[in-house]
């Protein structure tokens, strides 16, 4: 009987029909609250390296949110069979990118970080068609190590904002450390002895305290929240579009190892709610829609989208995969990034606060990829592919300058020496190609 319930269509447990408004909506919003940090912090990082003020602040985040609900909606209903994976995900602008368009925006700026991503997402596409034969290069060795060092990228970011953000006049003070920490230990002691919603949201939770302790510090400027309309569409190319060689090749790469982790978290939705592996047709829909969802969203000065997989967890944990409940919490987002006022208060959140929310996603990203890692027998050679993947890698961005001496061309630098990603995955790939099967072995597991 309890079998049928939940076969049966209009049931949570039932990719289709429509449950009832009470399990809908609760079900909905916790997708979106587990999300939104993810949507909209990526967005308040890239204005601020990029330079952007006022409105068009507002308009990134605006813009997130609504390529964020856009993108989930394709891979719910799909558009002609092909595009999107018909499977219940949440796919939106992703932390994953992070690393790499920081140091696109601070070498160039924001449309050729937008320009990088249409690149990116024709790869993405190319990526899902062939994604049968391709994805053999992408072990969970080689995808976990690249995972790892994006993780590990990003904790300097974190702890800058956490000191207030690079360049601010107060820069370090007590003040941001004092937000950042009681942000911080909010969001610990909710994911580790919260229930339900408060540890499901824990990272919203704790930036809401630390905004409020802001808030009384004197720490948040609402200017920008009088300006705001209460209705807005971003007009395409507002921002506008560069092409930089350099740039798309860095962003590229990234999309491919977002590619792999989408197979993943595609992969888990399906075991975990529906006691299956994903098919091939849902794995090249899923990897097409997330490059196609890019290449229009750059147009409007939308972020590269991934799947997100806090909310492939939510449905491991609770089963629920009716198609309803993602799509309400898609409606939610995009009724939110129509609506420039909600945006433009999301601005006004400080430096301080983002970063003590932030690096504990951060520090979650760098776990999985060494989970990722260790899924298997890792062995001598695994040792020999991460340890030299990562110190090159992290090695060569932590030293200024060591890809610019002379013979070296500007675009060198652009590629390999802004962002650790690229290094990491191709020497990840070439060593686990060319370093012999049998250099380790099972007694060698550490």
């Amino acid at each position: 009987m309890e079998e049928k319930v939940k076969q049966g269509k209009g049931s949570v447990f039932s990719l289709d029909g429509i449950p009832p408004a009470a399990q809908l909506i609760p079900l909905g919003l916790q997708h979106v609250v587990a999300a939104i940090v993810g949507i909209i912090t990526p967005a308040i990082m890239v204005a601020n390296t990029c330079g952007l003020e006022g409105s068009d602040r507002t308009m990134l985040i605006q813009v997130s949110l609504i390529v964020t609900a856009i993108a989930t909606l394709i891979q719910l209903y799909t558009i002609v069979h092909k595009i999107g994976s018909g499977l219940p995900v949440i796919m939106g602008i992703s932390f994953a990118y992070v690393p790499t368009l920081l140091a696109i925006g601070g070498q160039f700026d924001l449309p050729t970080i937008l320009g990088a991503e249409i690149v990116g997402g024709c790869v993405a596409v190319v990526f899902g068609i062939f994604v049968k034969q391709i994805r053999k290069l992408f072990p969970p060795l080689i995808t976990g190590t690249v995972i790892f060092t994006i993780g590990l990228s990003l904790y300097p970011t974190a702890v800058k904002y956490m000191a207030g953000g690079a360049g601010s006049e107060d820069f370090g003070s007590v003040k941001n450390w004092a937000v950042a920490i009681v942000t911080l230990l909010v969001v610990i002691v909710l994911q580790n002895f919260g229930k339900g919603v408060l540890k499901l949201g824990a990272i919203l939770w704790g930036m809401i305290v630390g905004y409020l302790m802001a808030l009384c510090l004197g720490m948040v400027d609402f200017s920008a929240v009088g300006s705001a309309g209460w209705f807005q569409l971003a007009a395409p190319l507002h921002f506008g579009v560069k092409f930089e060689l350099s740039a798309a090749i860095s962003l590229s790469v990234v999309y491919i190892i977002n590619a792999v982790q989408t197979i993943g978290d595609l992969s888990s939705t399906t075991m975990g709610g529906m006691d299956r592996m994903p098919t091939d047709k849902e794995l090249s829909g899923g990897i097409i829609a997330q490059g196609a969802v890019s290449i229009v969203g750059a147009l409007f000065g939308g972020l590269p989208a991934a799947t997100y997989s806090q909310n492939v967890g939510i449905v491991t944990v609770n089963k629920v995969i009716n198609k309803a409940v993602f799509a309400f919490a898609s409606l939610v987002l995009l009724a939110a990034g129509l609506v420039p006022k909600l945006s433009a208060v999301l601005t006004t959140i400080p430096q301080a606060v983002i970063g003590g929310a932030t690096i504990s996603v951060f520090a979650t990203i760098t776990m999985t990829g060494i989970r990722m890692i260790t899924s298997d027998n890792f062995t001598m050679r695994s040792s020999a592919i991460v340890g030299l993947s990562v110190a090159l890698g992290v090695g060569i961005t932590q030293v200024a300058g060591s890809l610019q001496g002379p013979g070296f061309p500007v675009w060198v630098n652009t590629v390999f020496g802004s962002s650790p990603i690229v290094v990491t995955a191709i020497v990840a790939i070439i060593l686990n190609l060319v370093l012999p099967k049998d250099l380790g072995s099972k007694k060698e597991k550490t």
